[in-house]
């Protein structure tokens, strides 16, 4: 009796139980069933990070150190904090807040002209208690 051929897709999935043996314990279990699994797969696809916590506990530390852990984006964020040039910052602040300045000057300029020369009228404030004698 010959053995059937499965689909490339199944045989894929074999591979990925395979370096996901916590799936296995769960359908063991009756949490879910393999079925299940299978479809989320396909779905989602081998590497979405839902599947982090169906691998070998040694493997999830691995991602961790990696950086694609839990603590992953503190550890990138003191990488890229490491490399940034603090000089280079305060140099494009300072471009940044001429090019502000500039900018002001120019509104400012507009708007003298609008106003004809003139300074603004201070607005008269109404009583809010404007009480009538009888």
């Amino acid at each position: 009796m010959g053995t059937k051929k499965l689909h490339p897709s199944v045989e894929k999935f074999k591979l990925f139980t395979k370096s996901h043996p916590l799936i296995l314990k769960e359908v063991r279990s009756g949490k879910k069933t393999l079925q299940d699994f299978f479809e989320e797969w396909y779905i989602l696809g081998e590497d979405d990070p839902s599947w982090i916590k169906y691998e070998a506990e040694g493997d999830n530390k691995k991602k961790v150190e990696n950086g694609n852990g839990e603590g992953g984006w503190m550890t990138q964020l003191g990488s890229v904090l490491q490399k940034l040039d603090v000089e280079q910052v305060q140099g494009h602040l300072q471009n940044l807040s001429a090019a502000i300045a500039a900018v002001q000057n120019l509104i400012m300029q507009f708007q003298a002209p609008a106003q004809g020369g003139k300074s603004p009228q201070p607005v008269q404030q109404k009583n809010p208690f404007s009480f009538r004698k009888d």
